[in-house]
């Protein structure tokens, strides 16, 4: 049976080790370098190398897969002296990655050397308590969090998908929450709406919503715009938004949107929904095609009612509001395969998902190859102007 220094010898001969000048030299070259810190959190918050990632000792063999896909990508690993370090690094090689060191003496070796070290920007004890479950994600962690709550995300429309996705937006803790809508809330609302409730009936929808997000996560920040958009404010009200949520339900709207997208280069994430049909993609210019590339024309007004026409059941707005929330974190977060250049459609009487694949068109004049710059315009009201779902 080994003692702990004789097991500790014998990994510290099976690693490979670097000294801080190399580790310099590795960031300071073109290669792809992963510099992990396996302390723990208590210690990590004292000071950190810059651009490390925090991976406690005791979970990084959980997480390892979510950060290095490669198993020759070029990793090194640090604490506190270099004896857990060590012990990681040995572990990472009986995985299979190929190209894994240990910085030796650890982070005072670093600091003896004159190397910086920052001071991490962390969450509070509650936020850490209150997105704890965000946290245990390798692909989100406090890291992708803290980003969450530095985020801008504009709902166009307080309505069956814009309550349900910034109902979801705050409790994920985007930080800035803009909504625009110019329409009270109505009884014949609250089947879907679900920001709003019946004691709001005649309130301003921005205002039902900024009270209800409120309560719900005090970290956000709520923007209410209680306008309609148009080609005299599209411009100001879009800039500044990471990502915009189009919860429009009407043709001349979308059309401005999509223009003004382009403009600002601002992804949107689209869903529509008819009845017990919906559909959903996301659009992002100079990532993919523009919802004129999918719709070069509006439909003549019979073909497009609206939910006032033709109805809707009340649950599959929320379906698409958590669907467009889903996949606005996903594009903050820059996480997994987002929909552009697909187009989700569901069923919700036959329970199914199909992808259509969605294609950039050459000749698009919003977003094509000789496409110049969008004039904006108030699109004609060729569909019925009613309130965004």
């Amino acid at each position: 049976m080994s003692t702990y220094e004789h097991y500790l010898r014998q990994v510290l001969r099976s690693v490979a080790e670097v000294s801080v000048s190399e580790l310099l030299a590795a960031r300071a070259s073109a290669t792809p370098l992963l510099l992990l810190d396996v302390r723990e959190p208590d210690e990590h918050e004292q000071g950190v190398i810059p651009g490390a990632r925090l991976v406690p000792r005791g979970l990084l063999e959980g997480r390892i897969e979510q950060l290095a896909k490669d198993p020759d990508a070029r990793i090194v690993v640090y604490c506190h002296s270099g004896k857990r370090s060590a012990f990681a690094a040995h572990s990472l090689s009986l995985m299979g990655y190929g190209n894994v060191s240990s910085l030796s003496g650890g982070i005072v070796a670093w600091r003896a050397a004159g190397g910086s070290v920052t001071k991490p920007e962390l969450l509070s004890a509650s936020q850490r308590a209150r997105y704890s479950r965000h946290v245990l994600l390798p692909e989100v962690g406090e890291a992708g969090q803290l980003q969450l709550l530095k985020s801008r995300v504009l709902l166009l429309g307080a309505g069956g998908l814009g309550c349900p996705a910034a109902y979801y937006l705050a409790a994920a803790g985007v930080g800035t929450l803009g909504i625009i809508d110019d329409d009270n809330v109505d009884e014949s609302n609250l089947q879907r709406q679900i920001l709003h409730n019946s004691r709001r009936i005649g309130q301003k929808k921005v205002a039902s919503a900024e009270q209800t997000l409120r309560e719900l996560n005090p970290d956000v920040k709520v923007i209410a715009h209680p306008v309609r958009l148009g080609a005299d404010n599209a411009l100001d009200l879009l800039s500044g938004y990471d990502v915009i949520v189009d919860g429009a339900d009407n043709f001349p709207t979308r059309y401005l949107l999509n223009d003004a997208s382009v403009i600002l280069n601002i992804p949107v994430v689209h869903a529509s929904v008819y009845r017990f049909e919906a559909q959903l993609t996301t659009f992002f210019p100079t990532k993919g095609p523009c919802y004129r590339c999918l719709y070069p024309e509006p439909p003549p007004p019979e073909l497009a009612p609206s939910c006032e026409q033709a109805g809707v059941l009340g649950v599959l707005p929320g379906v698409l509001g958590v669907l467009q929330a889903t996949e606005t974190l996903k594009l903050l977060l820059n996480v997994g395969e987002s929909l552009v250049g697909r187009l989700l459609l569901y069923d919700a009487l036959l329970a199914t998902f199909n992808y259509i694949k969605v294609r950039s068109k050459p000749d698009c004049p919003a977003c094509g190859l000789h496409a110049t710059p969008p004039v904006l315009t108030d699109w004609p009201a060729i569909c019925k102007q009613t309130s965004p779902r």
